[in-house]
């Protein structure tokens, strides 16, 4: 059984988000990080670059693949985890917390409620 935080919404495509109003933090699902094996090498927008809800955002590279990262909601890039860059691994130990990818300040709020709950999430991954 996968982590699935009560506190965040998710794509179908294992990212998700969390918000404070008007800033969401964004990264991948436990179960995403799972699948992809271990981390090596993450490809994230600038600060001050625009995201778009359903588009690629960048990139996360595997042992096993390479997948690219899709937005969960619109807006800008206020805050990037250079973190990653140096310790990609930090996608697979802490997905939740330390390995998150992006904060964006959220242009449309209504987005956020047209993610999967955390129900209906946890039932795609099983």
């Amino acid at each position: 059984m996968f982590d699935v935080p009560e506190d965040r919404k998710y794509l179908e495509s294992h990212e998700y988000a969390t918000t404070d109003g008007e800033t969401a933090t964004v990264g991948i699902s436990d179960f995403a990080q799972d699948e992809l094996g271990d981390v090596v090498f993450v490809e994230l927008p600038a600060e001050g670059d625009e995201v778009t809800k359903g588009e690629e955002f960048g990139v996360v590279e595997s042992i096993k693949a390479v997948s690219d990262l899709y937005a969960p909601v619109s807006g800008t890039v206020v805050d990037v985890n250079e973190e990653l860059f140096d310790r990609p691994e930090l996608v697979n130990e802490d997905p939740y917390g330390e390995g998150w990818m992006l904060e964006v300040e959220v242009s449309d709020p209504d987005e956020f409620d047209g993610l999967l709950s955390p129900e209906e999430y946890r039932g795609q991954t099983e």
